[in-house]
């Protein structure tokens, strides 16, 4: 793999689909997908990202992203979610939700999210942080 990042739809799911088949064949513990930074969503905190290991993904949500990742699962009715933990001192939910699909599937989910329950734009760049 040598690219890190891309900003279109068809080039952001190769990327996710390439860090998924690295992960896996390099036994990584997870991978990271982060998304630029929205000052009109995010305010002054960082922009999202996503984690991928062993079959799971974690991501952190608020509660009106919680509900739009809960409509978008419906159009990926293999994946649910496994865990929800909402510790007093957070601002938002820890999600993992198990995956157990091929490559292109999960990247198309990743992207879904940054799109759906983030609301990034169909051009927002996203980034292969940590594979």
């Amino acid at each position: 793999m040598t690219r890190f990042e891309a900003d279109t739809p068809r080039e952001r799911r190769k990327l996710f689909a390439d860090a998924v088949v690295a992960h896996r064949n390099r036994g990584s513990a997870f991978l990271t997908l982060e998304a630029d930074r929205d000052p009109d969503v995010d305010g002054e905190g960082p922009g999202p990202w996503i984690q991928f290991g062993e079959q799971t993904f974690n991501m952190d949500v608020t509660d009106e992203e919680l509900a739009r990742l809960k409509d978008l699962l419906s159009e990926f009715p293999e994946f649910r979610i496994d865990q929800l933990e909402s510790p007093d001192e957070a601002e938002g939910t820890n999600v993992r939700i198990t995956a157990r699909s091929d490559a292109n599937r999960l990247a198309g989910f990743a992207d879904q999210v940054f799109q759906a329950v983030y609301e990034r734009t169909e051009e927002y760049r996203a980034w292969v942080v940590a594979i």
